[in-house]
């Protein structure tokens, strides 16, 4: 993105007296809101829907565990990016040569299709809104994306923007959960004694929240922000956690307003849920909230994707800002033209992509936590916090997991 700094050792120290500079403070808001509106895309929507329609109330204990899971890796992600002031690429390609290349091209793939669910979303959303043809739709809005980019200001238009969507996003779909009524007080019972416990749930939760480029949409921002290193560390700690709070918060007015209207017994359309809850809760006025919902979380993960997908093959030093924009204009132009084309990525490519996404996740993971672990010299001599890299290595082989359950899908295909 074009005027932003791309020295080998950015720093953006903290005004004396600890306190941070505005443009710290506006660049780590804008850092958090791309990594939650990231992952709030339209497949985050449909993943809170489905579960809360299986799972009604007990939903609340999975979304807390997911919570607190992808707050373990992402204080490590945010952490060991921010202090090495490296992309998880080039640590990747430090660590053993050539991992990061294969890292990228796990995310390349992945990104580019999954981008196209995010293309077809936004059409969705302006379809729900306005009553726009889903496919003119989705081109329009990737032309609004592209034309983001290639304003002289993109990085602070990216900033601002995800974080207006961001906070539009979370207001609407309260308005429509304090509309549908939901039974707050059964829900906070079963965060403690969930009637169910489904292991599913969390874990599709866990990798829709971080999966893919996702976990390292924030950290990547930030860097090319210039905010890294040591002195940084309280900022970078309160970015990645605040940033996963915000997609929580999300992920809970959205659960109580599916679940406002499951609880009265209220059958929705199984091919539209979403939008019928919405439509279910306020009526007309709901589903054209549900559309700009929509479509907002779809533009803001086209933005997300594009973003990171591209920062992971090209170099903060050495690649000109030019040639960046260009290829993030190009990654939208191409994942949108495939969506008008052919309407959505083909089943195979999703299941394919899903496999990518599955096996970037403990790959990318345990090189952050092996450079946190054995390389304190790509870590400024930086003493790694011990509990930190407990909580990570412990959630790290929850991502094993979910590759395993990312790769099954694959060998279906082919049994």
């Amino acid at each position: 993105m074009a005027h932003e700094s791309h020295g080998t050792e950015p720093t953006s120290a903290p005004a004396p007296g600890g306190r941070l500079a505005t443009s710290t403070r506006s660049t780590l808001l804008g850092a958090m809101f791309l990594m939650a509106t990231s992952a709030i895309g339209p497949g985050f929507i449909t993943q809170t829907t489905t579960f809360t329609v299986q799972l009604g109330a007990a939903f609340a204990f999975a979304i807390v565990i997911s919570i607190l899971i992808d707050i373990a890796l992402q204080l490590n992600v945010w952490r060991v990016i921010g202090i090495s002031g490296r992309r998880a690429q080039e640590l990747g390609n430090l660590v053993f040569p050539g991992l990061g290349w294969v890292m990228a091209g796990f995310l390349l793939i992945g990104g580019l299709v999954f981008n196209i669910g995010n293309v077809a979303g936004s059409g969705l959303g302006l379809d729900a809104m306005l009553g726009l043809d889903p496919k003119l739709g989705g081109a329009l809005s990737a032309l609004i994306a592209i034309g983001i980019f290639l304003s002289k200001k993109a990085g602070v238009a990216v900033d601002r923007i995800v974080v207006v969507l961001g906070l539009v996003m979370i207001a609407l779909t309260t308005y429509v959960a304090i509309t549908s009524g939901p039974p707050v007080g059964r829900a906070l019972q079963n965060v403690v004694l969930p009637e169910q416990v489904d292991v599913l749930a969390i874990t599709t939760l866990v990798g829709g929240t971080i999966g893919g480029y996702i976990v390292y949409a924030g950290a990547h921002r930030l860097l090319d922000s210039g905010v890294s290193g040591t002195a940084n560390v309280r900022s970078i700690t309160r970015g990645s956690v605040t940033g996963i709070l915000i997609t929580a918060v999300m992920r809970v007015v959205l659960f109580l307003a599916i679940l406002g209207v499951v609880s009265t017994g209220a059958e929705l359309d199984p091919a539209r849920q979403a939008a019928s809850a919405f439509e279910a809760a306020a009526g007309q006025v709901g589903l054209r909230v549900f559309g700009v919902v929509l479509w907002a979380a779809a533009i803001t993960s086209i933005i997300g994707a594009s973003y990171t997908s591209v920062s992971f093959v090209t170099s903060r030093t050495q690649t000109s800002d030019r040639t960046r924009t260009l290829l993030v204009v190009g990654f939208i132009a191409f994942t949108s033209l495939v969506y008008v084309l052919i309407g959505t990525a083909p089943t195979t490519l999703l299941v394919f992509a899903g496999a990518f996404n599955g096996l970037l996740l403990p790959i990318g993971i345990a090189v952050l936590l092996w450079v946190a672990t054995r390389r304190a010299d790509l870590l400024d001599g930086y003493r790694y916090p011990r509990w930190l890299l407990v909580i990570g290595w412990v959630a790290w082989l929850l991502t094993l997991y979910l590759a395993v359950r990312s790769i099954q899908p694959v060998i279906d295909l082919f049994s």
